[in-house]
């Protein structure tokens, strides 16, 4: 280091006079001589200030002094809103599309409805779904749900603003069905599997010998003043029928129209048709049973498709 006699001179007079600050201070006698060493040292640091500011300004805004948290705050708060609002208009997309669909099934049946979202999902031991709306909004307890596809389930509780829904598949759930394309009467029951993708119904016809076949479809037979259950919501299909040898009735598992696990906008009947719309709100053509007589003038029974929609 060049000069470096001259430099440890120099660092030794600022030590000594340091030190005899700091000595005139304890004994209590340094007012004055505090006041000359801030004039002497005053100028030293404020060059030291000013060297150093920028540096302490770019290492805050690295290492997050107020100003720069402030900033990153307001563009986290930015971020979160504008990935909220994406969400929403996405989550508007699909909402849109099961909305019209349950307008289409709606206006199809002759149902008047209030339409609502789903907010929550499952209970402790039922197949139950929450829903925005409530008492405020003219919901009472024993009202059909439906969506776009056909029967969800029935309000079983309702608060200020919120209603809670037993889902069809519950297996608390039991619903009158009728067979379309019939006047074949029975129940379907839930299995309690919709929240974790299972969801299929079990249906008992209560006619033996009535026909029954997979492929044909089921309604809601509707209940007295149309509570808990409008007359004619798709229910679903018949996937098997199992056999009960010297039963008075028949069984099959049900495949239902509504998806249970993807369920967004739904509708609540607060008002049923005028008219029972039997087998027009069905998504597919509807079975038309046919029966065939042998020679032995012996009735066999056969299910046949036909085409188009009734109503």
């Amino acid at each position: 280091m060049h000069d470096s006699r001259r430099t440890r001179l120099v660092l030794g007079v600022l030590l000594i006079a340091a030190l005899a600050l700091i000595t005139l201070d304890f004994k209590g006698s340094a007012s004055s001589a505090r006041g000359a060493g801030s004039d002497f040292f005053g100028p030293i640091e404020q060059v030291a200030h000013d060297v150093s500011d920028p540096v302490t300004t770019l290492f805050d805004s690295i290492t997050g002094g107020p100003s720069s948290q402030a900033t990153i705050s307001n563009l986290q708060k930015e971020n979160a809103q504008l990935r909220a609002e994406l969400s929403s208009a996405q989550l508007s997309d699909a909402d849109e599309a099961q909305l019209s669909r349950l307008l289409q099934l709606a206006g199809r049946g002759g149902y008047r409805i209030m339409a609502a979202s789903v907010i929550a999902a499952g209970g402790d031991y039922s197949d139950t779904v929450t829903l925005d709306i409530g008492a405020n909004d003219g919901i009472k307890p024993n009202e059909t749900v439906l969506n776009g596809s056909g029967l969800v389930g029935t309000v079983t509780q309702v608060s200020s603003d919120t209603s809670t829904v037993l889902l069809a598949t519950d297996a608390s759930s039991v619903v009158g069905v009728r067979l379309a394309g019939s006047d074949e009467i029975g129940e379907v029951a839930g299995t309690g599997k919709s929240l974790s993708g299972g969801g299929m119904l079990k249906l008992t016809l209560f006619d033996s010998n009535a026909v029954l076949a997979a492929g044909q479809q089921l309604v809601t037979f509707g209940s007295v003043g149309d509570s808990p259950y409008v007359p004619g919501v798709p229910v679903g299909t018949v996937v098997s029928v199992q056999a009960n040898a010297g039963s008075l009735t028949q069984t099959a598992l049900i495949r239902p129209f509504a998806d249970f696990t993807t369920l967004g906008v739904v509708g609540i009947v607060i008002q049923g048709p005028a008219h029972n719309p039997r087998d027009s709100v069905l998504p597919h053509p509807a079975p038309t049973v046919t029966v065939t007589v042998t020679p032995r003038s012996t009735p066999t029974p056969t299910a046949t498709l036909s085409g188009g929609l009734s109503g």
